[in-house]
């Protein structure tokens, strides 16, 4: 459902957030081994959230990736979606037809809709720090 980059960029944004937990800033390479993602592709995604905000940078060898407590706490799953793959999955066709609407719909557009609602619901109830709190107590992993 979503691109290669923007799992990764969830779950890069997640783990992030769960060494914020131990104030501890992480390096791209320990961030590319932790959700499995090549670690060029993995500091461009990182790039683009730092550009956004989502997240910090520093330099050097106290260097790394952090997330401020404040950013975790509002920064929505919804939000690392529409900074790397954009709003067009909450809002094109499931077939891709450029031309489909409630007055001109494709043949699932209205199931399509509940699940685009149910999509949006979600992604926008759960913050990066709801999902690092729930990996620290071992509801669930990044990386299977």
């Amino acid at each position: 459902m979503f691109s290669k980059a923007c799992e990764y960029a969830i779950k890069a944004s997640i783990y992030i957030a769960q060494q914020n937990l131990s104030d501890a800033r992480v390096n791209v390479k320990e961030i590319a081994q932790a959700v499995d993602a090549p670690e060029a592709f993995t500091a461009k995604i990182l790039q683009q959230l730092c550009k956004a905000e989502v997240m910090k940078s520093a330099r050097g060898k106290q260097g790394g990736f952090s997330i401020t407590t404040e950013k975790m706490k509002e920064t929505k799953i919804y939000d690392i979606i529409k900074i790397i793959d954009g709003e067009g999955i909450f809002m094109t066709c499931a077939l891709g037809l450029k031309e489909c609407s409630s007055s001109n719909p494709c043949p699932v557009h209205n199931e399509f809709r509940h699940v685009r609602e149910h999509l949006i619901e979600m992604a926008c109830k759960y913050t990066l720090e709801d999902l690092a709190l729930r990996t620290e107590e071992g509801l669930f992993r990044l990386r299977v």
